[in-house]
């Protein structure tokens, strides 16, 4: 293999992949590892292949490598192992890899790792959470190194040994580490994830600084000049940039008001709503919540009635990442204000993609690696007023005064994430905005021409995220992978997602239009294309 030929990993469905599949099937089975009688034809039709799902690789067209999973007791290895029940954890949800094979050209670390990876992805989406396999003892090696771990005795015959093998949920994590070390030409080449997004080149250059410490007054005028950015891009009196995630960013608002005793009000119309619920539950807040159907707007009437039952704050997401929906924040804002209720925002999905003035905003949330097109890892929270003092009530890490009082570092930072920010945010501004307004626009009208339908309705949609439902017929998976061969990563694994067969389009960081037709075309193809038989094994 060269290294300039690509990889991709994708489920089988065309019929062409099945016949590379018989194929090699014969050529590892029959001629490598003598496990099966040899035919005239050269062709081998795995006796479970209707229940199979196949995960295969390939390079120009050519099948380099394969997997196939399946998830109907009883597994092969039932016949071989007998007492295989007693070697399981207990409650735990087996399925059966089998039919592990790599062309000789292709064996190599990378088509390994990559079909193993992809395969737990899928078995993680079908709700399996233990993988078993018959590991021939000529790659005990490569499979331990991929995760796996040898019980039983061996078995099979002479000429045809096999370990039987597992790999249990609580190695899926490090089995993922060692994989991200496959090639870099395996990886898609665009990401239109909302999140790690695709990152311009002189963002991802300024990465690579030798780093310099946190108590460096260098460092120290590099995140005063960010910190004075953010100030004028949101219009908000005070910010702390944390190293973290957005999770983090939400448990600092949330232990500010748990210095309040009154009860509040959490709006929630989707994924992240109900994350802000279970935020102020962790931390026993008081509070009511007022609840809409995923990607229904909250009704004005009732957000009037809820806030003139004057609750001590209201938070809500602004950009519900879920559903792609733009709540509508100057509504809940103009009420608020006017009944002097302080309002919290979780603006992770829209700063950087839309105009949003913080100037009146109690607290508000953000992160680098969305809508600002940095890289992953720093989050803010705005502030309105100076922050209280939480004592000795706040975790030390999570207590906002400390950022002001520490001239806005009290903790271990990176200068290279702040660095990288610094540059992302000079291209940021109204001028992307309007970019977004438009190119969102034009990604909405080749949906509705392709019959996809969108959640969020356009006039309460984000321009950053699109979230598309797709047909009963059609699988986000393959619908993802489809998108995948052209060289473009779209969202569809998370939880919320794989429940509702939703796939999501993000303009969040860099793309082209070029990008925007290229994603919906897969979606159509694959939408077209996808077999029931598969549909069946979902």
């Amino acid at each position: 293999m060269t290294n300039s030929q690509s990889l991709i990993y994708k489920i089988a469905t065309e019929p062409a992949e099945f016949e590379q599949i018989h194929a090699l099937n014969y050529c590892t089975f029959v001629e490598e590892i003598p496990q099966h009688p040899a035919n005239r034809l050269r062709r081998l039709v795995d006796r479970f292949h209707d229940e199979n799902t196949y995960i295969i690789c390939l390079a120009g067209g050519r099948l380099a490598g394969m997997v196939a999973l399946r998830g109907r007791r009883p597994f092969s290895l039932d016949a071989k192992l007998p007492d295989l029940q007693t070697f399981l954890p207990a409650g735990a949800r087996p399925c059966e890899i089998r039919l592990l094979a790599v062309e000789p050209a292709f064996r190599n670390k990378s088509v390994f790792a990559g079909l193993v990876a992809r395969l737990v992805d899928v078995a993680r989406q079908q709700g399996y959470d233990l993988a078993l396999i018959s590991g021939t003892t000529r790659q005990l090696k490569l499979y331990r190194h991929l995760g796996f771990q040898p019980f039983g005795p061996l078995v099979g015959r002479n000429g045809a040994t096999f370990q039987p093998m597992m790999l249990t949920r609580d190695r899926f994590e490090s089995c993922v580490a060692w994989l991200s070390g496959q090639d870099a030409e395996d990886a898609v080449t665009v990401s239109l994830l909302p999140g790690p997004v695709e990152i311009a080149r002189e963002v991802h250059d300024s990465l690579g600084a030798r780093p310099l410490s946190h108590r460096d007054r260098r460092f120290a005028l590099l995140l005063q000049g960010v910190k004075a950015r953010l100030r004028a891009l949101t219009r908000a009196r005070h910010v702390a940039v944390l190293l973290g995630s957005g999770t983090l960013a939400n448990d600092v608002v949330a232990g500010q008001l748990s210095l309040l005793s009154p009860k509040g009000l959490i709006l929630a119309n989707g994924e992240f709503g109900e994350r802000l619920i279970d935020h102020a539950r962790r931390w026993s807040l008081s509070f009511e919540t007022y609840r809409c159907s995923w990607g229904e707007p909250f009704d004005p009437g009732e957000i009037s009635r809820r806030i003139a039952t004057h609750p001590a704050w209201v938070w809500m997401v602004h950009c519900e990442t879920s559903t792609g929906m733009l709540n509508d924040l100057e509504l809940l804002h103009a009420h608020c204000k006017s009944a002097g209720t302080p309002l919290c925002l979780d603006a992770i999905s829209s700063i950087g993609t839309v105009d949003v003035d913080l100037g009146d905003v109690a607290f508000a949330t953000a992160v680098s690696g969305k809508g600002l097109g940095a890289f992953p890892g720093l989050s803010m929270v705005f502030h309105r007023d100076a922050a209280r003092p939480g004592s000795t009530r706040l975790p030390r890490y999570l207590d906002l005064a400390l950022y002001a009082d520490e001239e806005g570092v009290p903790f271990t930072h990176s200068s290279n994430l702040v660095s990288a920010l610094s540059v992302a945010l000079r291209r940021a501004g109204h001028g992307r905005y309007a970019s977004l307004r438009r190119d969102s626009a034009l990604l909405r009208e080749l949906l509705a021409q392709a019959g996809l339908d969108s959640v969020s309705p356009a006039v309460h949609a984000s321009p950053g995220i699109v979230t598309v439902a797709l047909p009963p017929q059609a699988s986000s998976s393959e619908v993802a992978a489809r998108a995948a061969e052209k060289g473009l990563e779209i969202a569809f694994n998370s939880r919320y997602l794989i429940e509702r067969n939703w796939i999501q389009i993000a303009l969040m960081g860099e793309y082209s239009r070029t990008a925007l037709t290229g994603a919906v075309s897969a979606l159509t193809a694959a939408e077209r294309r996808q077999p029931e038989r598969l549909i069946a094994v979902r």
